[in-house]
């Protein structure tokens, strides 16, 4: 049994809370209970990121985690995504007793720091940042050094051009970033999916889907099962 205090991780299928994981499972502090991740209900996909819920629920086996299931109708006003986050996490905590801590992979948005902090804060949980801060190049470089695979699926034509949609996160990627573009995508350049590495017991098969353009700014892959 573990000695650490039991807390969960919020997933979205990323390299950061992959890094995260990584990082919670390394200290002693802690024992990860599980993954926590936002669905929207009528596509089930992650809300924001586009990923398809099975592909999550294949990672999550993957990676030997149960995986907690938040349906939401996205986009959601703030006082109905609180409500589901706050009934979510007394799931959780029903099936976990003495679980207060949910972990984040943010970096440094100091605004969405803050505003984590105080939803918790009002229902008794308690926010944990273990990549907070960290230089974002050598977390990355750190990240594929580590043998962790993750492939970007989303791109904001904004920051970055559309061939970066599809890629491999590895370190050809990295010294191709234009300047200006963060190296772990904090500031929206990009998103990932992770599909292998050592937290992995086994690789994902991954299908290529179709590419589109959400909102004439987001370059999307779609990723599913094979």
């Amino acid at each position: 049994m573990a000695d650490g205090q039991p807390i969960l991780l919020a997933w979205s299928g990323g390299k950061d809370c992959l890094m995260a994981l990584d990082r919670l499972l390394a200290d002693p502090r802690w024992d990860v209970v599980g993954l926590l991740t936002t669905l929207d209900r009528s596509t089930d996909r992650v809300a924001m990121h586009d990923v398809r819920g099975s592909v999550l629920r294949a990672q999550a086996t993957a990676l030997r985690l149960p995986l907690i299931e938040m349906p939401i109708d996205w986009p959601a006003p703030n006082d109905v995504y609180l409500a589901a986050f706050a009934a979510a996490l007394a799931s959780a905590q029903r099936t976990t007793p003495g679980l207060v801590h949910i972990a984040f992979g943010d970096l440094f948005l100091d605004d969405l720091r803050r505003w984590r902090e105080a939803a918790l804060e009002r229902i008794g949980w308690k926010a944990e940042f273990p990549l907070w801060n960290e230089p974002t190049r050598a977390l990355a470089s750190a990240f594929v050094d580590a043998g962790h695979r993750a492939i970007v699926t989303t791109v904001d034509l904004e920051r970055l051009p559309e061939a970066f949609c599809g890629r491999e996160f590895d370190a050809s990627l990295l010294a191709e970033l234009p300047q200006g573009a963060d190296a772990c995508g904090e500031n929206g350049e990009f998103h990932t999916l992770c599909h292998a590495g050592p937290l992995f017991a086994t690789a994902l098969a991954l299908v290529r889907g179709q590419m589109t353009t959400r909102m004439q700014r987001f370059r999307c892959l779609d990723l599913e099962l094979g």
